[in-house]
């Protein structure tokens, strides 16, 4: 991540498609194949993209309640 590509969001390396954007993409209901072609990313760019979205996620810290 650097502040010069995708305002410091991670993106696609050697792209400037940020993670969000391939995960938001899917979430509209696009599929795998759209994404690829609408983003111009290949399988395991937007693989790796997920991936990456998932472990961020799995490692965020937990909130616990106020006053827990």
């Amino acid at each position: 991540m650097t502040p010069d590509i995708c305002h410091g969001k991670p993106c696609v390396a050697g792209t400037a498609v940020d993670v969000a954007t391939v995960v938001g993409t899917l979430g509209i209901g696009k599929s795998f194949h759209e994404v690829q072609e609408a983003l111009n990313l290949t399988y395991e760019q937007v693989l790796t993209a997920l991936r990456y979205a998932s472990y961020v996620t799995d490692h965020l810290p937990l909130r616990l309640p106020s006053g827990h």
